[in-house]
């Protein structure tokens, strides 16, 4: 069996396991014209997929709070209406690793600024329920838990109340939310460059890598 420098894994979800921008520009799309706002392009995605929608709507559409609540509310429902799962493919080679880890005996768990009924859509649907222990996402307000800090604190919560052991825990992930993440909580950030972000979003990560081979090789020996 293959052993692992890791107790426990962590995923974010968005461009790391799966690619839903094909989706998400849609549904963006549509929000930001009802709101009277521009529409981002695909390049302008960057932008948008990592961070809570309630933030982006902010930073990105120059929204008030009050603004971006209700344009939450709104792009939220078009993504009920697909299913949460329209338009998503997991990146290659992912999947497999998925398997193997949770083969070698080493608990996994999402830790994702989704809304968590998001994740557990995807999750069920791209058939991926038997590799993780446990599935956390942002609450459906984006508030009460929504930061990448609180979310994988709160991972690391729900692993050690099914006793895992958390001591060499890592996450895996591809914006610099999850770097900073990490860092808040003591767990070191291996980042994948097959996401959305900057080239300078991985610099601060223990480990960056390009390919699902490389990732493997850091998780599995």
């Amino acid at each position: 069996m293959p052993l692992s420098p890791y107790s426990c894994v962590l995923w974010d979800v968005d461009g790391t396991i799966v690619d839903a921008s094909v989706g998400i520009l849609r549904r963006l799309n549509v929000a930001l014209t009802h709101f009277g706002r521009p529409a981002p392009t695909r390049e302008e995605l960057i932008h948008w997929i990592g961070p809570p929608m309630f933030d982006s709507f902010q930073a990105q559409a120059g929204m008030t709070p009050e603004q971006a609540t209700e344009a939450v509310s709104f792009y939220r429902t078009l993504g009920k209406a697909d299913g949460y799962t329209t338009d998503i493919a997991t990146y290659a080679g992912v999947p497999e690793i998925l398997r193997d880890v949770h083969a070698a005996g080493i608990p996994q768990a999402t830790a994702s600024s989704k809304p968590e009924i998001q994740v557990d859509a995807i999750v069920d649907f791209l058939e991926l329920r038997p590799y993780f222990l446990t599935t956390v996402g942002a609450t459906p307000d984006e508030a009460t838990l929504a930061t990448k800090t609180d979310i994988v604190a709160e991972a690391l919560r729900r692993l050690a109340a099914r006793g895992v052991d958390i001591s060499r825990p890592v996450l895996i992930g591809d914006r610099h939310h999850d770097v900073d993440g990490g860092a808040a909580n003591d767990v070191p950030v291996i980042f994948v460059d097959w996401g959305f972000s900057d080239s300078h979003e991985g610099d601060d990560a223990a480990f960056r890598v390009s390919t699902a081979d490389d990732l493997r090789a850091l998780l599995l020996d």
